[in-house]
């Protein structure tokens, strides 16, 4: 699934889950949703409102491949 297909679908009622790093005393609350295909949906909690970050499922398995090899 490409890019413009993932921001082509209703994310609406998407199943977010939050983030185990996020803070909750701090509101710094980062919610993902897995999209079709693998793709991921990320969002502010507090600004839920704002169209959500989408993610292949090739970019974000580099994301994590970085982050889990200490990349800043």
């Amino acid at each position: 699934m490409g890019k413009a297909d993932l921001y082509a679908l209703d994310v609406s009622q998407a199943a977010w889950e939050k983030s185990s790093c996020s803070v909750a005393a701090q509101d710094d609350c980062v919610e993902a949703a897995q999209l079709p295909g693998g793709g991921v949906t990320l969002r502010d909690s507090k600004n839920a409102e704002q169209e959500p970050l989408r993610f292949t499922a090739g970019e974000w398995s580099a994301f994590r491949r970085g982050i889990e090899a200490g990349e800043p």
